[in-house]
């Protein structure tokens, strides 16, 4: 990594990277799902990609605990495996909805206001953590542990509320897949 004469690393760079990363991956997801391909998937996803989603919440919360416990390495392939997790459960969950029509959510009453809220604050949360996974990734890796402490406290919630949320809107729509 490029160091400047203060022997601090070169932040602009990498900000950049993010803010570019954290624009174009909603982006790239939005403009996926408009395309269908007429493909008949040998699986079916959703419970696997959901599946994905509790596991990384189960990541998250066991680098959390490793990390309270200072077992800094545990923590860091946690934390690299939950990254990785989540890059497999968006393959997935991009892979079903363009060979898939969506689902519309069945459900009458109170149920239909909370499956709703629960999925906008995951949508709008999965597409905000974004920069806080790229920004606390970064400052781990480049040992601003000051400041990776910092932005973690953020992150963490974020990131563990998304993954739950996620499970929660595959059970809650689960009934009404063809």
């Amino acid at each position: 990594m490029k160091k400047n004469q203060d022997n601090t690393i070169d932040e602009k760079k990498y900000n950049k990277l993010i803010v570019i990363l954290s624009i174009v991956i909603p982006v790239a997801v939005a403009a996926l799902f408009g395309i269908k391909i007429d493909v008949e998937l040998p699986v079916f996803l959703p419970p696997i990609y959901a599946s994905v989603n509790a596991f990384t919440a189960l990541v998250l919360v066991l680098a959390f605990i490793a990390i309270t416990n200072k077992k800094i390495k545990l923590h860091e392939r946690l934390m690299k495996f939950a990254i990785g997790l989540s890059i497999l459960f968006l393959l997935m969950y991009i892979t079903y909805h363009m060979t898939s029509d969506s689902t519309a959510f069945g459900g009458e009453g109170a149920v239909k206001y909370i499956y709703y809220f629960v999925l906008i604050t995951h949508i709008v949360l999965s597409i905000a953590v974004i920069p806080f996974v790229l920004i606390t990734y970064f400052r781990a890796i480049t040992n601003n542990i000051e400041k990776h402490k910092k932005i973690a406290k953020i992150t963490f919630p974020l990131w563990l509320y998304v993954a739950i949320t996620g499970v929660v809107v595959y059970i809650m729509i689960s009934p009404y897949y063809a």
